[in-house]
């Protein structure tokens, strides 16, 4: 994976993922969406999670953060040019258990952070994300 900063984009599987909801038809985006996370929900705890997985599970909550209070909107390049349609408030729970699911025991990704000396300041923004994403759970 290649990666250049420490944001939810900032890395060429999920920028991937930006340019791909781009090219999906609006009213399929949502479901790209829900598969991103429930990709990462149905692993269980004890089951290995690749980082492929695991930033593209991120970059999806980022874009279900933004619609929710106090959601910061997603303006890199790197993630989709076009706006997404309302969300369904249902997702934010989905989102805030791939979140769950992403930061604990068993994820590839948390070691490849700490690894590079920036483990803190990710796990920072994706506590971010969880936390408006939590505080909009319906």
């Amino acid at each position: 994976m290649g990666t250049w900063d420490i944001g939810h984009f900032d890395n060429d599987t999920a920028a991937d993922f930006g340019g791909g909801l781009d090219d999906a038809p609006s009213d399929k985006r949502e479901a790209l969406l829900r598969d991103a996370l429930t990709a990462v929900t149905r692993t269980g705890r004890e089951e290995y999670l690749d980082s492929e997985e695991a930033v593209v599970a991120v970059a999806a909550a980022a874009l279900i953060a933004a619609q929710c209070p106090g959601g910061a909107p997603v303006t890199t390049p790197y993630g989709p040019d076009e706006p997404l349609p309302p969300l369904d408030p249902e997702l934010r729970g989905l989102a805030v258990s791939a979140l769950d699911r992403v930061v604990g025991e068993n994820s590839e990704l948390p070691g490849l952070w700490a690894g590079a000396g920036a483990g803190e300041q990710w796990a920072a923004g994706v506590t971010g994300l969880r936390k408006v994403l939590a505080e909009a759970v319906v």
